[in-house]
């Protein structure tokens, strides 16, 4: 029964790496194969005309330096917000806390809407600023909710002993809840992490100078033009390369640019992760 199970499992997540996979060896192949329906699991004539010519132009770079600017900057901020949330909201102790908890759970069901944001941020003058991006995204509701469900179940003796000894809330919170709080801050940063760098909406309405957009938005445009203009923007007039490159394989090397980072930070938080999430859901 354990074996089928496995065996289940394993047929499963090979299909899940499926498209992924099929996009490295797109990304690989010449345009006579992709055209053609030939490639499927491994590259068909080989080739990396593709990366030379995302590298060479240096707009994709400039948009992964971006992006990983927004990620890293955004992520901090979400999850020092989250944890000055939660915190204070994790203690019965807080003084209109169930008003604060309703005021709080009202946002997750009513928002301002597209143009209210639009002509909110454009009046605070952060057009073309980063700000703009992090500002209306700086806390997720639900991720403060996990998380003050996380500090919740933490044993209150742990809390009152260190009253005791006369530290305070500040000392509470950064020496003792924090090293406790690992396990969900990595999830909580982890789901921070993913949601900057796959944005591109935001981007796309606050952002128009082309030195200061992200690397999904480059994704963005290169796939909504997939005529031979596309080609002619990013270079190479030598016959072959247009003869090994098309618009398919230089999407999928921009997927594969695009996904790789994330795939990398994975494993380190995945021990983390995953204990934060079992916690989470069951305690939530």
């Amino acid at each position: 029964m354990m074996v089928s199970a496995y065996v289940l499992l394993g047929c499963i997540s090979l299909l899940t790496l499926f498209p992924f996979w099929y996009e490295i060896a797109a990304s690989f192949s010449s345009s006579r194969a992709i055209t053609s329906g030939e490639v499927f699991l491994w590259p068909v004539e080989f080739n990396t005309v593709a990366y030379e010519r995302l590298l060479d132009d240096g707009q994709l770079i400039m948009a992964m330096g971006n992006t990983i600017l927004v990620t890293v900057i955004g992520t901090a901020l979400n999850v020092i917000m989250t944890i000055m949330a939660a915190y204070p909201l994790s203690r019965k102790r807080l003084v209109g806390r169930n008003g604060l908890l309703a005021f709080i759970t009202i946002t997750m069901l009513f928002v301002a809407g597209l143009i209210p944001n639009f002509i909110l941020i454009k009046s605070l003058g952060l057009m073309n600023s980063y700000w703009s991006i992090w500002l209306p995204g700086l806390i997720s509701t639900y991720n403060m909710f996990v998380m003050k469900t996380f500090m919740e179940g933490l044993p209150e003796e742990i809390e009152e002993s260190a009253s005791i000894d006369g530290a305070g809330d500040w000392r509470i919170l950064l020496q003792i809840y924090m090293p406790l709080c690992k396990p969900i801050l990595a999830a909580l940063s982890l789901f921070y992490a993913v949601g900057w760098w796959n944005s591109y909406f935001n981007v796309l309405l606050y952002i128009t100078e082309s030195t200061k957009l992200t690397v999904m938005v480059k994704l963005y445009q290169m796939v909504s033009r997939v005529d031979d203009n596309l080609l002619n923007n990013i270079g190479g007039n030598d016959a072959l390369e247009q003869i090994l490159l098309t618009p398919e394989a230089l999407k999928a090397a921009a997927v594969v640019i695009v996904v790789t980072p994330i795939l990398c930070v994975y494993p380190f938080l995945q021990k983390h992760f995953v204990k934060g999430v079992l916690i989470g859901s069951v305690k939530g």
